[in-house]
C-alpha cells in the first residue's frame, strides 16, 4: 500500500503532493514502483496535529480519488469519516483505511455493512492532538489485540461481513516509542483473530529513535525508509497481509524475499539441503 497524502503537514513529506496534480502524480509513480494499491489521505494524523474541516477533506481527497480510480489504479479512502469514506467509494475507491478503527465516528460501521468496501480497523485510543498521553498499556501486545476484538466484534454485530475486515496495531499511535517493537515482534498474536494484518511502520518516530545518533535525535523521516524495508520484510515474513509505506521500491523487493524465504520453509528445502551434505561427510569428518 503507497502512501498519497494530499495534506500541508505530513509529518513525512511536509506537503510535496498537496496540489491534487502531484498527488496524482506520485500515486502512479507509486503503482509504476510495485504498490498493489494506493492510500489517499487529506488529513494529517500526525502528533499534535488538529482536524481538518470535513469539506477541506473532500476538496483535498475527492478529485484525486476519481483521477487515480481512472487511471485504473486500487485506491483506499484515509479517513476516520463516514461522509468522507461514502463519498471515496461513491468515486471508486474499493478500500477504507480508517485510524480510528470507527471509534471517530458512529456512522462508520454502517457505512463499512452498507457499501460492503474492505475497511481497516487500526488500533486507536484518541485523536493525534492527545495519542501520546495514552501510552499505558499492561501488556501492550494483550492490550492491543483485545481492544481489536473488540472493534471487530463491533463490526460483525452491525452487519459487516468478516471478509471485509482487516486489521493494523496502529504503531506509533498512543505508541511514541518502545511500544511499538513488541507488537511487530508479535504480529502472530493479532493474526489469532484470524483476520488480514496490515503494518504501517514506514518512517514512524520510533524507527528514527532507533536510529539516532550519538547525540540521540532521531534521523529524518525521509532517512527512516532502509529501516522500514527492513521491518517489511520481517512482517511479510510473519504473514503480514499488507504493509504500508511511503517508498515502494525497496519495500516491494522486501515481499519477494520474504515470500520466496517462506515458500523455501514451507517445501523443507531447508532439510533436503541438510540430507545432501550428510551424504558428503562421514562420521569422522562430522565429529
Amino acid at each position: 500500500m503507497g502512501v498519497v497524502n494530499v495534506t500541508p503537514d505530513s509529518f513525512s513529506d511536509g506537503g510535496r503532493w498537496f496540489e491534487p496534480g502531484a498527488a496524482v502524480r506520485h500515486g502512479l509513480t507509486l503503482l509504476a514502483d510495485g504498490a498493489d494499491l494506493v492510500d489517499v489521505g487529506g488529513e494529517s494524523t500526525r502528533p499534535g496535529a488538529g482536524r481538518v474541516p470535513v469539506a477541506a477533506e473532500l476538496e483535498r481527497v475527492l478529485p484525486v480519488v476519481e483521477a487515480l480510480v481512472a487511471e485504473g489504479a486500487v485506491v483506499s479512502i484515509d479517513t476516520t469519516r463516514a461522509s468522507v469514506a461514502r463519498a471515496a467509494l461513491d468515486r471508486g475507491a474499493l478500500v477504507v483505511n480508517d485510524v480510528s478503527g470507527g471509534l471517530a465516528d458512529p456512522a462508520m460501521y454502517a457505512a463499512i455493512a452498507q457499501t460492503g468496501a474492505v475497511y481497516v480497523a487500526m488500533h486507536w485510543r484518541g485523536h493525534a492532538d492527545v495519542m501520546d498521553s495514552l501510552d499505558v498499556y499492561d501488556d501492550v501486545v494483550a492490550d492491543v489485540r483485545s481492544e481489536l476484538a473488540a472493534r471487530l466484534a463491533e463490526l460483525l454485530a452491525a452487519g459487516v461481513r468478516a471478509d471485509q475486515v482487516v486489521l493494523d496495531p496502529g504503531l506509533g499511535f498512543a505508541k511514541p516509542g518502545s511500544s511499538n517493537w513488541p507488537l511487530l515482534a508479535h504480529l502472530e498474536a493479532l493474526a489469532s483473530l484470524s483476520q488480514p494484518v496490515l503494518v504501517g511502520a514506514s518512517r514512524k518516530r520510533f524507527l528514527g529513535h532507533l536510529l539516532a545518533g550519538p547525540g540521540g535525535e532521531p534521523v529524518a523521516p525521509a532517512a527512516r525508509d532502509d529501516a522500514t524495508v527492513a521491518v517489511t520484510a520481517l512482517a511479510a515474513a510473519a504473514g503480514a497481509w499488507c504493509v504500508r509505506v511511503h517508498e515502494v521500491v525497496g519495500s516491494a523487493a522486501a515481499v519477494r524475499v520474504a515470500a520466496a524465504w517462506t515458500a523455501a520453509a514451507r517445501t523443507g528445502a531447508a532439510g533436503q539441503l541438510g540430507r545432501a551434505f550428510e551424504g558428503t561427510i562421514d562420521d569422522e569428518t562430522r565429529t
